[in-house]
């Protein structure tokens, strides 16, 4: 049996980013992942969505799919951004990864390239103070921000209201795309009333995206088709995949796709990893010296929860999230530009304290190319009469997305069931409840967004909280601990009780503040893997 210097369990945002630390340290290493790859997935011609709209006559395959699945209902939060040339992301997911529980709805991957072949590019430094409550330690962390920016390019704004929640003192990012008209309006109305806006804790600006706007290493900038949920197109938008087509060339890298793992087991002098092939269900092997667990906050869970301690309860945190649909009277019969980006336009902190430890984050979308039959269920009239009215509303049109701050509380937690029907043969089980206080002050937060949002001229029409879980953030399963103690990670991001396995996704945070999770999620995956030893 090959032995490597490290396996890394993942392929999503921090497996990339743990493996080409390592690969670039010169260490041996092997990738083993499920790997489900986009075999059906409808291509997209190089157009733009109003191009397309007008004259392809084949357009339903991107748009609805071949079985019209994106016409169903979902709610607007609730993976609208699986669109069919990516529902390859969660295939299989149901079936290998299966979740118990009332209330809460996860979204997890098997794909090459996990979650990040569909993240929406937001990017976000966490400050010193969260850093802190994450336990996640500055200088470190501060120095992985700036490796991985370097890596994957980012693009945002040097001088507005929102840089220093967004991108911070970070070097080498690119100018970001222009704002659509009806961001613009608003964000004109911010300025007029700027020291009224900030005198009650919120900040507007530009967001920092990982979206190339110049030509780099190989990969194009934007053009800014519209088409950002349904195509990669010049590679402008970083996925994990370009990353790991990149460490494919290299001699000290090996992808080993179609293995689940499920556990693993520590020897004399390293760790094995056991997979079930996805294809005819045996089981694999693979050997090293290290084990680097990137496999998300709940996939790590469940292997280690299995190798471990199959009856133990881990502990769970999740960004609650709101979505508020938004009317820009100000737009309303003006045209929208042919030219544009589908992501966040604007981002909207709220920082009531000036002290960078309790941010909640607002994204600003405005909304075109997810079709608009996915709003008529959330307009307050009927679906014929909201679908001839939207067709003029939409360029006034925005969607408001909040995300709020998450401590460590009661009531949220996970564990392993028996399932005779996985082929692990258990399910994760969760139970995760908001208390009354978490309830009354997110509420009191988006009563304040509600407020602010008007008095920029987007006036809310309606609160959408999708299912919890839906936000996509997961962490804390795993927490940091200077004090060796089970089923904590030391934090160096070695796995207390073994002497070889790593954890490099967001299980260790001890706070989950509200600003995107991936980046952070990256820079700590490369903190972790670049101070990884091999020796036996």
């Amino acid at each position: 049996m090959t032995r490597y210097d490290a396996i890394v369990v993942g392929s999503g945002c921090t497996g990339a980013m743990a493996a080409q630390t390592l690969v670039e340290r010169g260490a041996s290493v092997v990738m083993v992942d499920a790997g489900f790859l986009p075999r059906h997935a409808p291509a997209v011609p190089p157009e733009t969505f109003v191009a397309l709209r007008r004259s392809d006559e084949e357009q339903s395959r991107y748009f609805l799919g071949s079985d019209l699945d994106a016409a169903r209902y979902r709610p607007v939060g609730a993976g609208a951004q699986f669109t069919p040339p990516r529902r390859y992301v969660t295939e299989g997911v149901a079936q290998w990864l299966p979740v118990r529980g009332d209330g809460f709805a996860p979204v997890e991957s098997l794909a090459l390239g996990g979650l990040g072949c569909a993240w929406g590019l937001l990017c976000g430094v966490y400050s010193d103070a969260e850093l802190g409550r994450a336990s996640l330690p500055s200088a470190a962390m501060r120095a992985a921000y700036q490796t991985v920016a370097d890596r994957i390019g980012i693009s945002g704004a040097a001088g507005d209201d929102a840089r220093p929640y967004t991108y911070a003192d970070l070097s080498g990012v690119q100018p970001p795309v222009p704002a659509d008209p009806t961001a613009a309006a608003i964000a004109a109305a911010y300025a007029r009333r700027r020291a009224e806006v900030r005198s009650l804790g919120f900040h507007l600006g530009r967001p920092a995206l990982a979206l190339l706007t110049q030509e780099r290493d190989g990969r194009g900038a934007t053009q800014l088709r519209d088409m950002d949920f349904y195509a990669d197109g010049e590679r402008a938008a970083w996925r994990p995949w370009m990353t790991i087509e990149r460490l494919a060339r290299a001699g000290n890298f090996h992808y080993e796709g179609n293995a689940f793992v499920t556990h693993f087991r520590e020897d004399g002098d390293g760790v094995e990893a056991v997979a079930v092939d996805v294809r005819d269900r045996t089981q694999r092997r693979i050997a090293a010296r290290r084990l680097v667990l990137a496999a998300g906050t709940l996939g790590t869970a469940r292997i280690v929860l299995r190798a471990l301690a199959p009856s133990a309860a881990l502990s769970l945190l999740c960004n609650a999230y709101t979505y508020v649909p938004c009317l820009v009277p100000s737009r309303l019969g003006k045209p929208m530009p042919e030219r544009n980006l589908s992501l966040v336009q604007m981002t909207l902190f709220h920082d009531p304290g000036g002290e960078h430890r309790d941010v909640a984050a607002g994204t600003i979308f405005s909304y075109r190319s997810l079709l608009l039959f996915r709003l008529l269920r959330e307009m307050p009239l009927p679906v014929r009469d909201a679908r001839t009215l939207m067709q003029y509303l939409l360029s006034a049109f925005a969607i408001v997305g909040i995300d709020h701050p998450q401590e460590r509380s009661g009531g949220k937690g996970l564990r392993l069931v028996p399932d005779a029907g996985a082929p692990s043969g258990d399910a994760l089980e969760i139970s995760y409840a908001l208390s009354d206080a978490e309830r009354d002050a997110y509420d009191r937060r988006e009563r304040a967004y509600l407020h602010v949002l008007r008095r920029m001229g987007a006036w809310p029409m309606k609160r959408v909280r999708p299912p919890l879980g839906s936000s996509i953030h997961y962490a804390g399963t795993l927490p940091f601990s200077q004090a060796e103690r089970a089923l904590h990670l030391a934090p160096s991001g070695r796995l207390h009780g073994t002497r070889s396995v790593f954890v490099a996704d967001g299980s260790g945070f001890t706070f989950l503040p509200a600003k995107g999770l991936t980046f952070s999620l990256m820079a700590n995956a490369h903190r972790i893997a670049s101070a990884l030893e091999f020796s036996a």
